[in-house]
């Protein structure tokens, strides 16, 4: 009767313990407010309504067990909240200067390198056509001789710098002189095809 007696008063002495423990539990999760898992919540329920001698140590390894993995969780958590907070402090706004108008200015150095070459001499000349001749052919040419070439009547001209097409137009008299007003333009990835 002694020993039961002396069982109970160290149960009672553990509950009231872990009631304590509770307690302060209670406390700091009010400073943090966490929901309490349902399992936790049964737990606490069965230990404190108490039972028998023999189960007693396991229900508090189990509840010793089930404290240990809340605080876990809560440190857990702790850290993400921390971590996201610094997270937060090392992203910062950044304002982006305008750069539209030094964009569609065309650089300086281009300009200078331009200004070196206006005064390169190019022959430009505009091609009616061609047509390949033998030599046999060429010789027997004469005043009145008509070579027919390759274009057909009404085709714009071809003009050419220095041997590279690089537009196309019709003829025109001007004062007396030919001359060819310009229809169409070669865009420069044609004229780079051109080059190759």
């Amino acid at each position: 009767m002694a020993k039961e007696k002396q069982e109970n008063q160290d149960s009672s002495v553990d509950q009231d313990k872990l009631a304590e423990e509770w307690a302060a539990a209670l406390a700091d999760q009010e400073e943090q407010p966490q929901s309490i898992p349902e399992d936790r919540a049964e737990t606490e329920e069965t230990a404190q309504a108490g039972s028998a001698p023999g189960e007693e140590a396991t229900d508090q390894e189990t509840l010793a067990e089930e404290w240990a993995k809340a605080f876990a969780d809560e440190e857990e958590q702790k850290m993400t909240k921390e971590k996201a907070a610094g997270a937060r402090q090392k992203t910062r706004d950044v304002d982006f200067q305008d750069l539209s108008d030094q964009a569609q200015a065309p650089p300086q150095g281009v300009k200078r390198e331009m200004e070196f070459i206006l005064d390169i001499p190019l022959d430009v000349s505009a091609e009616l056509g061609r047509s390949k001749l033998l030599i046999n052919d060429l010789l027997q040419l004469g005043q009145g001789s008509v070579i027919e070439l390759d274009k057909l009547a009404g085709e714009p001209l071809e003009i050419l710098v220095n041997g590279k097409l690089v537009a196309r137009g019709e003829a025109v008299v001007i004062n007396e002189k030919f001359g060819v007003r310009l229809t169409d333009i070669i865009s420069p990835m044609e004229r780079v095809q051109q080059l190759g």
